[in-house]
């Protein structure tokens, strides 16, 4: 079987999919691989398309763009010299002729009037019903995946996961249309931006925004976490910021699945944006709720510093940085990160699952308080426990023991040094004593005679009194040391 995660698909492959004779195993993987490779997809799609309807569409589009010069919506720009590019990128032939020439068409009772986004998945269309005079987003599920019986269950589990999420924090559902030529679903139109592009207009945001985004993103996990879904592709990109209004939507969950049911899953296939992914994620190992809780804490951290945790050149790179390493320090970044809060990001993006916390609503009732500490903070103290070291995960907690973790392994040299001071202080001694002492000693120990059964004369005594007394100042000085290496306080002060 190919490994379509690495290898292109030949034109045979496309035009089995197109005429529906590829084994259903096969098809899965085509459809996979399309919806990650931009090179394929547009080959399939040229392979779909007659000339006629590229004529039309093309024509069509051209209308549109000299209507909206300059058009640019989402970070996507549509002109009247690439409306082919356009295109190939969107299927309309799909959408019904419209009277309303200031419309690209209808889809439903639905006048498509501009496109506002696109992923993976499908693309999004704005929408106008005059029935109810409401403007909508129409989210169609993109052509070249609309082939694949897969991609449709998939679609339409899309639907039914978000609706069955009821928050004011998870994007709705109106309706839903799975037997379409190309399904789609109607949720509401908000007008908003997404986190992404707040982070890339503005960089790192203060700390109340962090509490605040960071809270209601939470509440939303938390009904949808509820449901038994697990969203799996948390990002700043699915993360909406309401205009004018301080509500923050979590959307797309074009990749949740039940918890219990693995009937989409397959070997192989790791679902998610790496940078924002989790370490069982990376591992392609089962998830659970608390995959989404690292990357919220991935999401935080972004938030307090502009950028992703996890960073590197190749997919490759970040999934292993993802695995095996720490990202750096919140503080070392952004100064103005309380340090508090810089301990509540990596207890989430703890790479062991049992060191992060054990829900998302009690992140969300955590960061609550917290929120409110930063806006009262005289008269609201922080939750108890934020400001210990119980928040920071056991690898971090163990590398910063007394918060300088440096100092420990000094005194450690320290009582080294002291004791092979005494050892060669000691044999000193003994090589310099009078010839008649050494003679002396020796002599007792031929015949049998211990030191404790003779006397010794004060001239002789002198030396081992010496001994003993340096012998009992270095005990002192080593439990005095090791009393500060463990964090106890010292003989005779009244402070650590």
């Amino acid at each position: 079987m190919t490994d379509f995660s690495k290898t292109c698909c030949d034109r045979k492959q496309l035009q089995n999919l197109l005429t529906e004779s590829l084994p259903e195993k096969e098809e899965t993987e085509v459809s996979e691989h399309l919806s990650n490779c931009s090179q394929c997809r547009h080959e399939f799609e040229v392979l779909a398309a007659t000339n006629e309807w590229w004529s039309e569409a093309s024509e069509r589009l051209s209308r549109s763009a000299a209507r909206r010069a300059g058009f640019s919506t989402h970070g996507y720009s549509s002109h009247d010299d690439d409306a082919s590019h356009f295109s190939a990128d969107f299927a309309v032939d799909f959408l019904e002729p419209s009277d309303d020439q200031s419309s690209l068409g209808r889809l439903g009772d639905y006048e498509i009037v501009e496109v506002i986004g696109r992923g993976g998945m499908g693309i999004v269309l704005k929408g106008f019903q005059k029935e109810l005079h409401r403007h909508v987003a129409v989210k169609v599920l993109s052509p070249h995946l609309a082939t694949s019986g897969a991609a449709r269950r998939r679609f339409a589990r899309e639907a039914q996961a978000t609706a069955a999420v009821v928050n004011p924090h998870v994007m709705a559902i109106h309706s839903v249309n799975a037997n379409a030529k190309l399904p789609y679903l109607v949720m509401p139109y908000v007008a908003c931006q997404s986190l992404q592009e707040r982070l890339d207009q503005q960089g790192p945001l203060d700390v109340k925004d962090v509490l605040r985004i960071g809270m209601q993103a939470s509440l939303g996990l938390s009904a949808a976490h509820a449901q038994g879904l697990v969203h799996r592709d948390v990002k700043p990109a699915n993360i909406l910021l309401e205009t004018n209004v301080d509500r923050v939507l979590l959307t797309d969950f074009g990749l949740a699945r039940a918890v219990d049911d693995a009937t989409l899953t397959r070997t192989g296939i790791i679902a998610g944006t790496p940078q924002y992914m989790s370490p069982e994620q990376a591992n392609g190992d089962a998830v659970d709720h608390r995959s989404d809780l690292f990357s919220l804490g991935a999401v935080l951290y972004a938030m307090c510093t502009g950028r992703p945790p996890f960073r590197a050149d190749t997919t490759f790179g970040i999934l292993r940085r993802i695995r095996e390493t720490a990202p750096r320090p919140i503080r070392e970044i952004n100064p103005e990160i309380p340090q508090w809060l810089e301990r509540i990001v990596m207890k989430l993006l703890a790479k062991d699952v049992a060191e992060r916390f054990g829900s998302a609503a009690e992140v969300a009732t955590l960061l609550e308080q917290s929120l409110a500490h930063v806006q009262q903070p005289t008269s609201v103290d922080l939750p108890t426990g934020v400001d210990d070291w119980l928040l920071v995960p056991k690898h971090e907690s163990d590398s910063r023991n007394s918060l300088d973790w440096p100092r420990k392994y000094i005194v450690r040299g320290t009582l080294f040094s002291i004791t092979a001071l005494f050892g060669i202080s000691l044999l000193m001694w003994f090589v310099n004593l009078k010839p008649d002492a050494r003679a002396r000693i020796d002599s007792d120990e031929q015949s049998g005679i211990r030191p404790s059964d003779v006397s010794i004369t004060p001239t002789s005594a002198e030396p081992w009194n010496a001994v003993e007394t340096e012998l009992d100042a270095t005990t002192d000085l080593i439990e005095l040391l090791e009393t500060t290496v463990n964090g106890e306080e010292m003989p005779g002060r009244n402070g650590p």
